[in-house]
């Protein structure tokens, strides 16, 4: 379906919606101030104040949507949900404009400012939701009737997947899943399903199969006795940007962990992969940006010294480039001050150790102090990296990992970054073992990413700097 198409009707509808409320509001109080109904003749486009309501206000509310990541999943809404995150946001953005805009530039008094100001904000709030409700009841509607839908790959060969299939296509009310075919965990299936839906292959042909069906949704529904492969199911779609479902069993309905947004639904466990909320990414990003800067310029002479100290200590390059895995498996230039005398690894890929002989004095010692790393913050300013997030890793060590610990691949889907929760609480890693070892730390910074775990990661980092505790 056409996301972007979607995006714009409710961009559009908002922008509308803020740009009338103004108006209706700005008409109102000069009917409060002067006793009579304004005509439109009497505005100009030299009125200041009514320009100003119907072009900034309305970008400042899209913005305030966007921030809030009211346009992410934009098939995927409840009503009556959209109720709430409608008010919730535009009471926010009301005490915002409250505090920027004079309400009362005209009106005297306490009463006169709650009256015209609580106004502005449920006209705002109405018009707003108004808009989007029947945006979103026509989607449902188109849904619901099977007009439009979402591509669906089943994956599950037996019994469950057939039960849930045919349960999914009897619904009255469609759930969007316009089924493309099917997948089996291990390469074989039984005739039942094939009868019904198209077998396209084994889980091993997945990533190829998203991309030549233009998958968007996968609902796993596999046998009790393979439940175990389900780890390694959500590792082959770990870079994928579509929705999982997970058909339940009885031990998840013990455990009430079942969601739904609609009764008429066949009920499935839904997997969100969003690592932080819209605006923590926001704010995340920023800080990348104004610390990478601030960094940057401060650490000026601490740059000419570390190149100077590495330029006299042996010969070779100042600085060294090494291919790194960054964010969905994409490989980039990761740039530090050398540590390592030239030719290094001419024997092939090796990891360093407390005392590696590869490893010139001077590097030890900006290693030790992290001097080797400012180099990096370029890196972070460009976006390739961020300034907290797992340290990236060569994908010679990469594919070792993953045959012991295959889920260090949802690893990727955030950027690596100059600090990491593994790099404070473990270190730099000497071995294949230490590296799974320092997964857990890592997987724990993936469960639990918000700004404020970046930022107690970043002071830990500062300290452990100031300290010389570096490993």
């Amino acid at each position: 379906m056409n996301r972007s198409l979607q995006v714009t009707r409710y961009v559009i509808s908002d922008l509308l919606s803020a740009a009338f409320a103004w108006t209706i509001y700005y008409f109102w109080l000069q009917y409060k101030l002067n006793s009579s109904v304004p005509s439109l003749s009497s505005f100009t486009l030299t009125d200041q104040h009514l320009l100003f309501g119907v072009t900034i206000v309305p970008i400042f509310w899209v913005v305030l949507y966007m921030f809030n990541g009211y346009y992410r999943k934009i098939y995927h809404k409840s009503r009556l949900k959209e109720l709430f995150d409608t008010f919730a946001t535009c009471l926010i953005g009301f005490f915002f404009l409250s505090f920027t805009l004079v309400f009362d530039d005209v009106l005297s008094g306490l009463k006169g400012y709650i009256l015209i100001s609580f106004s502005f904000f449920w006209l705002h709030f109405l018009l707003t939701y108004l808009g989007r409700l029947v945006i979103t009841s026509r989607t449902a509607w188109l849904i619901h009737n099977r007009i439009i839908g979402f591509n669906t790959l089943l994956i599950g060969a037996g019994a469950n997947s057939l039960k849930l299939y045919n349960e999914i296509e009897k619904q009255t009310l469609s759930q969007g899943n316009r089924f493309v075919g099917f997948i089996s965990v291990d390469g074989i299936h039984k005739a039942g399903l094939s009868n019904s839906l198209p077998y396209l292959g084994s889980l091993n042909q997945i990533s190829d199969i998203i991309n030549e069906y233009a998958v968007e949704e996968v609902i796993i529904a596999i046998e009790d006795e393979d439940l175990q492969q389900v780890e390694h199911i959500l590792t082959e779609l770990k870079l994928s940007k579509i929705v999982i479902k997970i058909a339940p069993s009885s031990h998840d309905y013990l455990k009430g962990i079942i969601r739904t947004t609609g009764i008429h639904y066949t009920p499935l466990i839904q997997l969100s992969f969003e690592m932080m909320p819209l605006w923590q990414e926001v704010i995340k990003r920023l800080m990348d940006v104004f610390i990478s800067i601030f960094a940057i310029i401060l650490l000026i002479p601490a740059f000419i010294f570390t190149a100077i100290g590495v330029k006299m200590s042996s010969k070779g390059p100042v600085l060294y480039r090494q291919k790194r895995i960054g964010k969905y498996g994409k490989p980039f230039n990761m740039v530090k001050f050398r540590t390592m005398y030239i030719d290094a690894e001419v024997n092939g890929p090796q990891l360093s150790s407390k005392n590696d002989i590869r490893i010139t004095p001077f590097g030890m010692f900006i290693r030790k102090v992290r001097l080797d790393e400012i180099p990096q913050f370029l890196t972070v300013l460009i976006g390739k990296m961020s300034l907290v997030g797992p340290r990236p890793e060569r994908q010679y060590y990469i594919d070792q990992i993953i045959e012991r610990a295959p889920h260090y691949l949802m690893l990727h889907k955030v950027k690596p970054g100059i600090t990491s929760w593994g790099q404070v609480k473990y270190g730099y890693a000497e071995n294949v073992d230490q590296m799974i070892e320092r997964l857990k730390y890592d997987m724990l910074y993936i469960e639990n990413m918000s700004v404020a775990v970046d930022i107690k990661i970043l002071i830990y980092t500062i300290l452990i700097v100031l300290q010389g505790r570096g490993r």
